[in-house]
């Protein structure tokens, strides 16, 4: 245990000492006496400048791995079902009420409760066509001969 403490401590240290020496090389020490305010102004921009470029490549650099992360994990999944060991996962059984099923199928069309018989369709029946009632003697005289038959069977 006290052996992999010290190595940890170790190794801490030296990422440390590691950093401090690359940026030592990277970054050089800034010297700010004796710059005239032009000169101040011209090194911020500069350094702006840089910080920006920095900030650029590294919003890139982030876009290129987490695309590729991705893509890893798209082919690890397609990997995975040539295999053909997909689990399915147990479902779990749940009660619901007949309205809220409903609701879930049907969306926001369905009121709290829904009556079934108002959504049947409704079917008119013809309704019978009712002769005027008129005076039979008028209708016995037109119906008799061969002319009231032929209205019957023209009608």
């Amino acid at each position: 245990m006290k052996r992999a403490m010290t190595m940890l401590e170790d190794d801490k240290q030296e990422r440390k000492d590691e950093r401090e020496r690359t940026l030592a090389e990277r970054v050089p020490g800034l010297q700010l006496s004796g710059l005239s305010l032009q000169d101040l102004q011209n090194l911020c921009k500069e350094l702006h400048t840089k910080i920006d470029k920095a900030d650029e490549e590294r919003y890139d650099v982030n876009l290129k791995v987490t695309k590729n992360d991705v893509e890893l994990q798209d082919l690890g999944q397609k990997i995975f079902e040539l295999k053909g060991k997909m689990k399915r996962p147990n479902l779990k059984r749940v009660r619901v009420s007949a309205d809220a099923m409903l609701g879930a199928l049907l969306g926001s069309k369905v009121k709290e409760s829904v009556d079934f018989k108002a959504n049947l369709k409704t079917v008119k029946k013809e309704e019978e066509k009712k002769e005027e009632v008129t005076d039979w003697r008028k209708n016995v005289d037109a119906m008799s001969g061969m002319e009231g038959r032929k209205k019957l069977f023209n009608q």
